[in-house]
């Protein structure tokens, strides 16, 4: 894909048919006309590798649908099967499709967010572990969807959105949708300010450990703690920020790119053109890290971290004291991972 994007024909002053030819590519390598097999884990890996090669062509106006409609076909309804150490990316590719999406697939494709989120978001606190990085693509992917079609809302959400439409459903009784909705966002929103509140008190202690270290390495482990509880904090401001809007009867979705994504750096400023940005022969990764080696560093490199971060973080969102890190709270997977480009490290998730 790299060598064919760095060719005139397809590369950055393509015409839209251009691009959208790259993607017909990728959805045949991703098999999307194929019965999906969740326990066929070739096939799972091979969509969420041609899911990030396919990232920057959406960006470039190509066509989603074909890979919305199936996730939303195939994969959500047996997202409970997939395996642990694959769900993550999943989601996470989910997240940078979805303001891509036209406002019919957003339509479709809402309902089945909204149940993902309240299967990860209770209504009331049990002490059990919150997978937060999960809930931020789930939220994030849930503002952009409703941003395209606000009234579908309603019928889900308990919400009234007038748009004048039939679909408004406005004379229809949503108010114990409302009530529940709004009882996990609380829920949600406590737990993120309580995790929060710990992760800025182990950031300090880090910054103690780190004067106090004498060695290289005991720097270079403080150092790995500091960043993977900065990124969990990032996680919980990033919900913060999109739980906020959504309290009133007729809310505003967030449909644009202000909130960035815990794991994404964040943009810098522009500077000279550089080979890929000027229609070079190296073509810019996507938002997931991609480059010239796509399988590895989009399937591994995003999943390592959260690896670290998971972690470091392990008991704050049942209220524990520590700072060290859960898997299960922030993303992580436990389990040595199939398939070529997965990654080395125990505890991926």
């Amino acid at each position: 894909m790299d060598f064919l994007r760095s060719l005139s024909l397809f590369g950055q002053k393509a015409s839209a048919e251009r691009v959208q030819e790259l993607i017909e590519i990728i959805e045949e390598q991703a098999d999307l006309d194929a019965q999906f097999d969740v326990s066929d884990g070739d096939h799972i890996d091979r969509l969420i590798s041609c899911l990030y090669m396919a990232l920057p062509l959406f960006k470039r106006g190509a066509s989603n649908s074909k890979f919305l409609n199936y996730l939303n076909k195939h994969i959500i309804p047996v997202f409970d099967k997939i395996p642990e150490e694959r769900k993550l990316d999943l989601l996470k590719n989910l997240a940078e499709f979805s303001p891509y999406a036209t406002p019919q697939d957003s339509r479709q494709l809402l309902p089945a967010v909204v149940q993902l989120l309240k299967k990860y978001v209770p209504r009331r606190r049990t002490g059990e572990e919150m997978n937060f990085t999960y809930v931020e693509c789930l939220l994030y992917t849930f503002h952009h969807l409703a941003y395209k079609t606000p009234n579908a809302t309603n019928s889900l959400c308990g919400y009234k959105i007038v748009t004048g439409q039939p679909s408004d459903r406005l004379g229809e009784d949503f108010s114990d949708y409302y009530k529940d909705f709004m009882e996990r966002l609380s829920t949600l929103e406590d737990l993120s300010r309580a995790t929060s509140k710990k992760l800025t008190q182990g950031i300090t202690e880090h910054n103690k450990a780190m004067a106090a270290a004498k060695t290289e390495e005991a720097k270079d482990i403080v150092k790995t703690q500091k960043q993977n509880a900065a990124t969990g904090l990032r996680t919980c401001n990033n919900i913060l920020a999109m739980t906020q809007p959504l309290h009133s009867k007729s809310p505003s979705f967030i449909g644009d790119q202000k909130i960035n994504l815990s794991w994404k750096k964040a943009a810098k400023p522009s500077g000279p053109p550089t080979a890929a940005s000027s229609g070079g022969k190296r073509i810019a990764g996507d938002a997931n890290g991609s480059s010239t080696n796509t399988n590895k560093r989009g399937r591994a490199a995003g999943g390592m971290q959260n690896q670290l971060v998971n972690k470091a973080l392990e008991g704050l969102s049942r209220g524990g004291g520590r700072t060290g890190g859960s898997s299960r709270a922030w993303g992580g997977q436990r389990g040595r991972g199939r398939g070529r480009g997965r990654g080395t490290g125990r505890g991926y998730r």
